[in-house]
């Protein structure tokens, strides 16, 4: 493994761990609710940006009857609820709850921390240069997951 990827293995690595530690805080709180299938499940469900059950089931292939149990686990725990299509009223949309959003802060908020240290470490020109090669990472480098 190269330079470059042993870095970005280490960043990746530190902000995973990070959202691991908090997870397991409220763990002790009982205050988590989502098994790790289920955190993956609704993460895939909010990146997919309201995709049907089909939608979500193709995306991570797996069946039709099985994501329909996951996605039921996550609409009685209250982190996801289905929503009537406007324009197909057969079909329904998944759509993420205010307690997603509430878990999803504790991954948000290390971000906004260690970019608030990036905005402070380095001048505008490398911070701005650092968000158009992520730009690029997200729009062209990463073809294989299109959300």
């Amino acid at each position: 493994m190269g330079s470059l990827e042993l870095e970005f293995e280490k960043v990746y690595t530190k902000f995973k761990l990070q959202f691991y530690k908090r997870v397991f805080g409220r763990f002790e709180s009982r205050e988590a609710s989502l098994t790790a299938v289920e955190t993956f499940c609704v993460e895939v469900i909010h990146a997919l940006g309201e995709p049907t059950v089909n939608e979500f089931a193709k995306f991570v292939n797996i069946s039709q009857a099985n994501a329909a149990y996951r996605v039921q686990n996550l609409i009685e725990k209250d982190y996801v609820r289905k929503v009537r299509s406007e324009n197909d009223r057969r079909e329904y949309h998944l759509c993420i709850t205010e307690r997603f959003f509430e878990y999803q802060r504790m991954s948000t908020e290390y971000i906004e921390t260690v970019l608030s240290r990036v905005r402070a470490r380095f001048p505008d020109t490398e911070v701005e240069k650092l968000r158009e090669i992520l730009r690029i990472m997200d729009d062209e480098l990463m073809p294989e997951i299109a959300t």
